[in-house]
């Protein structure tokens, strides 16, 4: 098992207990849903973040109260880590009244304006320029905010990508553009689908500066967040993070993801494992002991066990609700 940081950095032993419960409840949360996928309760589309917890809980934990997220259609890691209730969660993705969208948007469209979470978009860039525009208007509004903009390393080679660089450089928009890039696109690895996949220097024409990140390690993510968030806020304009980490299921729960080898995903959960990483720092430096760490495990075991309950017996949304939410009339 490769070892994380040497030292606590600027987290604090309360804080990376709460990254380390984070990143627990995530990962059994997508476990969860995807066996829920495979008994037919959750329709649709379904793609998981088993392996990239590290990634947006420790950009998370670097955010202020007033600062935006948006992301891609990958987004339930996102939702938890901004602290949306996971019944809530679950039960849009089993299309129920108590969900977030009151059943009606599924996987990938989630959003809570209390938490300052924007979605979850399943067209592959297009919140790329939301984001910009989310940073426009704190700019605007003078809040002091920064906009999270979440996207993967197939959608880096999408043209609105370069649109939004542009803007933001332009305008010194308080963006920061974080690329997942968990090697694998939808069944291409990013070095068929990319002539350079350096993606942190994707912003160097438009003076724009990068960094390239180990997204399996939280210290290493929390460390590039905090100096993103901090260039970001002092009106110094967008910053890359390119965030390399590895995504252990499909792209989607459809895809076998026979395109790469056993051997490769087992090294990956043998060695790089996020959790395991951050788990075996906390006891090596004994910031809690096995026996605490066994009580964070039991709590989001019964966590999950509400949530699944809760997603379950949450009624259908009445069929009048068809007719809710399209149009907005100005009185």
């Amino acid at each position: 098992m490769a070892k994380a940081s040497a030292s606590l950095g600027t987290f604090t032993p309360e804080t990376l207990l709460n990254a380390y419960k984070q990143m627990v409840l995530i990962r059994r949360f997508e476990e969860k849903a995807g066996q829920l996928y495979g008994m037919g309760l959750i329709g649709g589309f379904c793609h998981l973040y088993i392996g990239q917890e590290a990634v947006v809980v420790g950009l998370q934990a670097a955010m202020q109260k007033q600062d935006t997220v948006i992301t891609s259609y990958r987004d339930h890691g996102h939702m938890l880590a901004c602290d949306m209730d996971p019944r809530g969660v679950m039960a849009e993705l089993t299309g129920r009244e108590g969900g977030y969208s009151r059943g009606k948007g599924g996987s990938m469209h989630m959003f809570s304006r209390e938490k300052n979470f924007f979605g979850g978009h399943g067209i592959v860039a297009a919140q790329v320029p939301i984001g910009a525009g989310m940073a426009l208007a704190h700019q605007y509004k003078g809040d002091n905010g920064v906009c999270m903009t979440y996207f993967g390393d197939g959608a880096a080679n999408q043209g609105q990508v370069y649109e939004a660089f542009n803007m933001a450089a332009l305008w010194k928009l308080p963006v920061i553009f974080v690329i997942e890039d968990n090697q694998y696109g939808m069944g291409t690895s990013t070095t068929r689908a990319s002539a350079n996949a350096d993606f942190y220097k994707r912003g160097e024409p438009y003076g724009i500066p990068g960094q390239v990140v180990d997204g399996m390690d939280l210290f290493a993510v929390k460390e590039a967040g905090d100096w993103a968030t901090i260039h970001a806020r002092s009106g110094k304009g967008p910053v890359i993070l390119h965030i390399k980490t590895y995504r252990y299921r499909g792209h989607s729960m459809s895809d076998p993801g026979k395109y790469r080898s056993k051997e490769e995903v087992e090294n990956m959960r043998q060695n790089f494992d996020p959790i395991e990483r951050v788990r075996q720092f906390i006891l090596d430096h004994k910031v809690a002991s096995e026996d605490a760490l066994k009580v964070i495990d039991k709590e989001i075991k019964d966590v999950m066990a509400e949530t699944v309950e809760f997603a379950q017996t949450s009624p259908e949304p009445d069929p009048s609700e068809l007719y809710t939410d399209i149009l907005i009339e100005n009185v």
